[in-house]
């Protein structure tokens, strides 16, 4: 069994960075906007039947109305949406048969994120001295946002088959760096997921802030930022 430091022992030496992706290395809401409405616009020219019916609106609420229905959805958000979309078709009797293809114009565009100014500078730093690896919830894919080259090890939820806030994840990516939990430091912006869940699995917590909220009062991360370069120099003081 591995040992774990005593209580008034010094914190270990963090050996590994862990990040979340959606609103800590880039802005989603945004992303997500432009992609769903770049969908529709296929949708509205190869699937007019589903325009006819549905308003983007309306396709986001039967999302909603599949969410309990397969556990998988908590976690896999690619085959909620893909779900919708082929409920849609059969409500409309349209072609399910184009559902991947509506898919594949969707994922196209929820890759094209802007990743945020400090990112690129401070990855491209952090590797130097740290292992990097990212966990996500998402379905983001690095290799074609063009930031997969920063990071030994990239876990997301759907593939892996559980999601944040649950300590598997976590440890899944920790065991792919060859480290412990303790010895490595999670980046992320989400209180629940990222923060709690993180430290709820032995890791490290920073939480990424970079609109301004506030975290519930019973949620207590490491060390806060709102920036990466923030990041990097808590990172040298640790």
């Amino acid at each position: 069994m591995t040992s774990q430091p005593t209580p008034h022992s010094p914190p270990p030496p963090i050996k590994a960075i862990l990040f979340d992706l959606d609103d800590t290395l880039w802005h989603l809401a945004p992303t997500l906007v432009r992609a769903e409405a770049i969908l529709y616009d296929w949708l509205n020219v190869h699937i007019p039947g589903v325009t006819q019916r549905f308003s983007n609106e309306e396709l986001r609420a039967l999302r909603m109305e599949l969410l309990p229905t397969d556990p998988q959805f908590q976690f896999n958000v690619w085959a909620l949406r893909h779900a919708a979309l082929t409920r849609a078709c059969h409500l409309t009797s349209e072609n399910k048969d184009l559902v991947d293809q509506a898919m594949a114009v969707f994922s196209v565009a929820r890759n094209a994120v802007n990743p945020f100014d400090d990112v690129v500078p401070v990855l491209s730093s952090l590797n130097e001295r740290y292992l990097l690896g990212s966990v996500s919830n998402g379905f983001a894919d690095l290799g074609e946002i063009g930031l997969a080259a920063h990071f030994k090890v990239s876990i997301a939820a759907h593939q892996f088959g559980s999601a944040k806030p649950g300590a598997e994840i976590f440890h899944a990516a920790c065991a792919a760096l060859a480290v412990e939990p303790h010895e490595a430091v999670y980046v992320g912006d989400d209180p629940k997921l990222d923060i709690e869940g993180a430290q709820n699995a032995g890791l490290r917590a920073v939480w990424m802030n970079r609109f301004d909220h506030t975290l519930p009062a019973h949620i207590v991360p490491d060390a806060s930022c709102t920036n990466l370069y923030e990041l990097d120099a808590w990172l040298k003081r640790a």
